[in-house]
């Protein structure tokens, strides 16, 4: 009875891959990027809070992240490069970002920045509003403090850095919010179907995921 569920199972894994392969297309619906793949299986998002588009899709790139396979690993990472904001605060977010991800508040710590600039209309000036966001979704104001400009935080702020601009550099990472699988596929955003765009991008995910396994 096992073996017979069993097969069943991997008869459909392979249905799967094989239905997504038909439906997205390399060149069209994602572009490689890399020869070789992360050794353990990954999703990122370029993104920056000061992204409309950014705020718009962070419900559904929270619930894609939360639904990702067993091993499968989610990671953001901000940029610095959107105008209209100092680079200075930029950093600031970032590594608030990483506070809260140590907190294990990261969603809400995104959901709250998002909300601030984009429904409420406020401005991030500087650090101290940061600061406040943070201290809003739970984290205490000693281990913000503390950890805010710790060596781990910045390092880790350092290369969210390294990485957009060697992806901009290379001129993969053109405009946010961009989606890699694997370190190797960067997915299409705008060649998705506006009218299905959550579950093609669900399911594109999924088969990228797989695609080298």
């Amino acid at each position: 009875m096992m073996k017979k569920l069993f097969a069943a199972f991997t008869l459909s894994l392979l249905f799967s891959a094989s239905a997504f392969a038909q439906q997205f297309v390399q060149g069209t619906h994602y572009d490689v990027i890399a020869e070789q793949a992360t050794s353990k299986p990954e999703l990122k998002e370029y993104f920056s809070y000061f992204c409309g588009g950014c705020a718009s899709i962070e419900p559904l790139v929270q619930q894609l992240s939360s639904n990702l396979p067993e091993g499968a690993e989610f990671k953001k990472v901000h940029v610095d490069f959107v105008r209209g904001a100092s680079p200075e605060v930029q950093n600031t977010l970032a590594r608030a970002y990483l506070v809260a991800k140590a907190h294990g508040t990261a969603d809400q710590f995104s959901t709250a920045v998002f909300n601030h600039l984009h429904r409420q209309r406020n401005q991030i000036r500087n650090d101290s509003d940061v600061r406040s966001i943070a201290l809003g979704v739970g984290i205490s104001a000693d281990d913000y403090d503390k950890q805010i400009n710790s060596f781990s935080v910045r390092m880790g702020a350092t290369v969210m850095r390294n990485e957009q601009n060697e992806l901009s550099r290379a001129r993969v990472l053109t405009g946010v919010p961009t989606f890699v699988v694997n370190g190797k596929y960067k997915i299409n955003n705008g060649n998705l179907d506006s009218r299905n765009f959550a579950t093609e991008l669900e399911q594109l995910v999924e088969y990228l995921l797989q695609k080298d396994s």
